[in-house]
């Protein structure tokens, strides 16, 4: 439900979209401003910019992944932090606390804070880079809504129209159902996924199915707005749902560094995350069964006979597992090879068990 006050107790499960979130932007940044001039990260529900607490909230999580990061000196392009919230109040809390911020921002970092809607910023924002006939700049936007309403896969399309942009939203699947009986449901839910399939859904009596049959469809429905990698993974506090969380993006590199991110996310109190593949698949715990990884490379690859293994990091980077490449050759292929259902050429390679680029290898039986 949205929240009546300015500021209010920090929800412990809300860390772990920060810990996601801390995490990318720390791999992202560096990558980013070294090969653009100018990049943007949008948060798009910003809300007061700290907890009643005086816990950080999203904008000081993502400015000080920029102003504490170890290599910042070295990053020279310039990064724009557009901050936008709709409650007056709260929007005028956030400003003070980035104004007690400021003093700690170098000169290539900017911000501006906006007290409107993420639609209307978004739409204002994008129309006048379409009436200058531009792109907009490699941005990260984070869309973290209260409810189901207000973030229209229309809009998210367009962001993701422009090739070096990435998005990372919150999904509140328990709300799909509380929201039923607000008089605008269907409008807000055709403007949530872009279409009207999500009304097939609510036949569905099999919870987890029902959950199944959303989570795709919205995925399939990102891949449709323009990203050609969608990861999607799920926060629970014990055996309770709380939210999912999609990342949708252009790049190879991008999905990969997600997946590195959320892997470092190990388990807090009760909550944990879930893969959205494989249920049984928690992150950030020591993982010692990589038989998912094995049989999903084996159908992959085994009908192509030898595969570069450059080949195969593409596949293990892509959203098509929800491993990242740090697990495939230590982890996956060196023990499939001395268990001899791998085998490799030799190539460039000095010694069995290492896959320097231009190995070529293939799966036995």
């Amino acid at each position: 439900m949205p929240r009546e006050t300015t500021t209010w107790p920090l929800d412990p499960h809300t860390q772990g979209k920060h810990l996601v979130l801390q995490y990318y932007m720390e791999a992202w940044l560096p990558i980013m401003t070294t090969w653009n001039g100018r990049v943007l990260f949008i948060d798009a529900f910003a809300g007061p910019g700290e907890y009643s607490g005086c816990e950080p909230g999203s904008p000081l999580v993502a400015l000080r992944a920029f102003t504490e990061h170890s290599a910042r000196k070295r990053m020279k392009g310039n990064i724009n932090y557009l901050f936008i919230e709709k409650d007056p109040n709260r929007c005028g809390h956030l400003r003070d606390v980035l104004r007690n911020f400021e003093p700690e921002i170098p000169e290539n970092c900017r911000f501006q804070v906006f007290n409107s809607t993420f639609d209307e910023t978004l739409t204002d924002v994008l129309d006048r880079i379409d009436e200058q006939n531009k792109r907009l700049a490699p941005s990260f936007v984070m869309i973290d809504p209260f409810g189901v309403s207000g973030t229209p896969m229309k809009t998210i399309g367009r962001i993701l129209s422009n090739p070096k942009s990435e998005v990372y939203v919150s999904f509140m699947f328990n709300h799909i159902n509380r929201f039923k009986e607000h008089p605008n449901f269907e409008r807000h839910l055709d403007e949530l996924f872009g279409c009207a399939e999500w009304r097939h859904g609510l036949e569905i009596t099999n919870s987890v199915e029902r959950k199944d049959f959303f989570f795709g469809l919205y995925k399939r429905q990102l891949k449709s707005a323009g990203a050609k990698q969608v990861l999607h993974f799920e926060l629970y506090e014990g055996q309770r749902l709380v939210y999912a969380i999609f990342f949708g993006t252009q790049n190879l590199e991008g999905c990969d560094k997600m997946k590195q991110a959320i892997w470092k996310v190990a388990p807090f109190g009760d909550y944990r995350f879930h893969g959205g593949q494989n249920s049984q698949l928690t992150f950030g715990t020591e993982l010692l069964d990589f038989s998912p990884l094995e049989k999903a490379l084996h159908e992959e690859f085994g009908p192509k006979g030898w595969t570069r293994i450059e080949d195969m990091t593409r596949f293990v980077k892509s959203d098509a597992t929800e491993y990242h490449s740090g697990h495939l050759k230590l982890k996956t292929l060196n023990p499939m090879e001395k268990r001899g259902e791998v085998e490799a050429r030799q190539g460039s390679r000095k010694r069995p068990g290492t896959y320097p680029d231009g190995t070529e290898l293939r799966f036995v039986n």
